[in-house]
């Protein structure tokens, strides 16, 4: 005997997981519309909330040596200093350094999860509502379709009605008939007998 197992509804990470990796071309079109309409929330909100928090942890983590999230690959400094005639110094980044920039990939990932969130709620509210709108059609399809079974019946019904009273009246005609031709016969009958 097999057993009855309840199919588990999938929880919200999951269907965020499946939105995600799916592929749906209207999903996806639905995407790049709506993502290009939050990217400046979303990139503002990176910029000026979410990383300022994460360079405070590396901050606090590396004791304050790598606060932009760089990583410096050949050795050479990120930043240079440079003082020009007037004796105003500027920083700029140093043409011989090959580096990894941290923090543009995070806010890139930070960017990615927040739109995907937000069009996964979208598409999942217009989801809803479709199945709403389709149980609501079915709903009148088989409303309409019980109506117009009800009319086939009541068809019949009369129909049915109607021919039994046809018999009727046809077997009350054949039997009228029947007797007067008997009372017919029964007054020859008795004519041809009084006639003797």
């Amino acid at each position: 005997m097999a057993k009855n197992k309840k199919v588990k509804k999938p929880g919200i990470l999951a269907e965020f997981k499946q939105f995600i990796t799916r592929g749906n071309v209207v999903d996806m079109a639905t995407g790049v519309i709506v993502a290009s309409a939050f990217t400046k929330i979303v990139t503002s909100l990176t910029n000026n909330v979410f990383l300022p928090l994460v360079n405070y942890l590396v901050y606090l983590i590396t004791g304050g040596k790598e606060i932009l999230l760089i990583s410096v690959l050949n050795g050479q400094p990120y930043l240079l200093e440079s003082t020009d005639a007037e004796g105003v110094v500027t920083t700029s980044v140093n043409p011989e350094c090959i580096f990894i920039n941290w923090s543009v990939v995070i806010e890139a990932i930070v960017n990615f999860i927040l739109i995907a969130a937000i069009i996964f709620i979208i598409v999942k509210a217009i989801n809803q509502t479709r199945k709403k709108l389709d149980a609501i059609k079915a709903k009148a399809n088989e409303d309409e379709l019980a109506a117009k079974k009800a009319e086939e019946e009541e068809a019949a019904r009369i129909a049915a009605i109607e021919a039994e009273k046809a018999a009727a009246e046809k077997a009350l005609a054949d039997k009228a008939k029947a007797e007067e031709t008997s009372t017919n016969a029964l007054l020859v009958e008795i004519i041809n007998l009084l006639n003797k």
